[in-house]
């Protein structure tokens, strides 16, 4: 069975063809049309032509569409909710994505596909329950079980970002404003943002979060210590992630997941935040980079799953 998967993110929209043994076949990235639904379906919809057209894609006419978007579907509504690319929000997209493609289609949350791709054939593989994080201009994160993406009755299965962060300290209390509305969010911790915030009103440097870990590595004290911390502010997040989920795996995916560092210094700092004697929960790199959000959207079906509804 051949698969589509489409990443339909804020700025740009990426598809794949996978084939029938998982083996990347077409690839292509176009600019998101921002603020233009109907523009949006357009550009979907011809990259799904052009992945079924592809040279190596003999066989492809009945692929599979799966796609990531950065929102979910509300099961109330059927429509799409809590999406940062807001032109999505209140629309049926999955509904008027089957009209231009006369097929069935599935949406899941970007993050619900991260962990997917990581699961099925990725940092995760042969794990029962991974889950997926994402640290980047936001916080957000998906879990997968059996391969498979858990959405949740609410559709929010992993949205950890907009939990308070555990165990806080004096000075961590109320914590920064977050779009949301609240205090104190995860996002407003461990955001690529959020860490150069941090830095800069410690240091008065502005410097970028790849900056800030060269520095440490230079050997400067300051970076060193935001670092740390965000280590520290990480280990405690991912030990209430434990304590709930108790995966197997966590992947890191998003902009900070390049910190190698954050591989051994996080888990060295959770276990007194987790309710166990030991933890055999692994932090692992992705597999597949920045192509997990599209890789997951065409797993999305299963080999047993093509044309259903």
């Amino acid at each position: 069975m051949f698969r589509i998967g489409i990443d339909l993110g804020g700025t740009k929209i990426e598809a794949v063809l996978l084939g029938p043994d998982g083996r990347l076949l077409a690839r292509e990235r176009i600019a998101t049309p921002r603020g233009n639904y109907d523009g949006t379906l357009a550009a979907v919809a011809g990259l799904v032509e052009r992945m079924k057209a592809a040279p190596a894609a003999v066989g492809a006419a009945a692929a599979t569409v799966g796609v990531a978007i950065p929102g979910a579907l509300s099961p109330a509504t059927g429509l799409v909710k809590n999406a940062n690319s807001t032109w999505l929000i209140g629309r049926p997209l999955d509904r008027d994505l089957e009209a231009r493609l006369g097929q069935p289609v599935r949406l899941a949350n970007d993050a619900n596909c991260f962990a997917v791709s990581e699961a099925v054939d990725g940092a995760g593989m042969g794990a029962t329950v991974v889950f997926g994080v994402i640290l980047g201009t936001g916080v957000g994160g998906g879990i997968a079980i059996d391969g498979r993406p858990l959405r949740g009755a609410n559709a929010i299965a992993g949205e950890w970002g907009h939990n308070p962060l555990p165990a806080p300290r004096p000075e961590e209390r109320p914590g920064p404003g977050c779009y949301c509305g609240r205090r104190g969010c995860v996002e407003t911790w461990l955001s690529g943002p959020a860490l150069e915030a941090q830095y800069q009103a410690a240091t008065g440097r502005l410097r970028t979060a790849t900056e800030i870990a060269e520095a440490a590595r230079a050997g400067e004290e300051a970076a060193e210590q935001a670092l740390v911390l965000y280590e520290e502010r990480l280990a405690r997040a991912l030990g209430h992630v434990i304590n709930l989920l108790d995966p197997d795996v966590i992947v890191l995916g998003g902009g900070l997941s390049g910190l190698a560092r954050l591989y051994r210094g996080v888990p060295e700092r959770w276990a007194p935040y987790i309710f166990s004697d030991r933890v055999d929960t692994r932090l692992l790199p992705p597999k597949h980079g920045d192509a997990s959000g599209v890789r997951g959207a065409a797993w999305l079906w299963s080999d047993t799953e093509a044309g259903a509804p």
